[in-house]
């Protein structure tokens, strides 16, 4: 393995534990039994920083681990697939925009609002499926998933901002390592 390679494991095996802990460190409860994280930010720092591939086994990595140390058991695959999906879509636009003339918080806005909408929707597939499982109506499932939603949108605008906050910080850093990973 050469440096280089080394040197990006290590980058992604540092985000992945970030965002377990930035998933953990403030958890705001929800009434529909989740909560508001800021997990959601450093799950597109992944994907912008590693790139889309890389960056999406990070992103899952870390937040299904916040899963799984939270006791959130029945999410934890979802979230994994969610959170992947999050970062690869926010990598890949985020790439895409390179050379368009826009800057970092701009990019950012505009790559972090489609990859937050499939962390929305993801959710909403994931948890009528886990309502459909347990025995519930179709309507009644769609019914109760609906409350949820508007706290995804706040989890997702939040990390928006975080990954506007975050990432100039973390690329110079990543920067300073001695490559520009993407």
């Amino acid at each position: 393995m050469t440096g280089k390679n080394i040197r990006k494991l290590v980058l992604a095996a540092l985000l992945a534990a970030l965002t377990a802990v930035a998933t953990m460190i403030i958890r705001i409860p929800t009434p529909t039994q989740g909560y508001i994280h800021l997990g959601d930010g450093m799950v597109l720092i992944c994907g912008i920083l590693l790139g889309p591939g890389l960056g999406a086994l990070a992103a899952g990595i870390g937040s299904m681990m916040a899963d799984l140390i939270g006791g959130y058991m029945a999410w934890v695959p979802g979230t994994f697939a969610i959170k992947a999906l999050t970062a690869l879509l926010g990598g890949w636009l985020y790439h895409r925009m390179a050379g368009k003339g826009m800057n970092t918080i701009t990019r950012v806005v505009l790559c972090g609002i489609p990859a937050e909408i499939i962390m929305v929707l993801g959710y909403f597939v994931y948890e009528v499926g886990m309502e459909l499982v347990a025995g519930s109506a179709a309507g009644a499932a769609v019914a109760a998933v609906l409350a949820g939603v508007p706290f995804n949108i706040v989890q997702g605008l939040a990390g928006v901002i975080v990954c506007a906050v975050l990432l100039p910080v973390l690329g110079h850093a990543s920067a300073e390592m001695g490559e520009r990973i993407r």
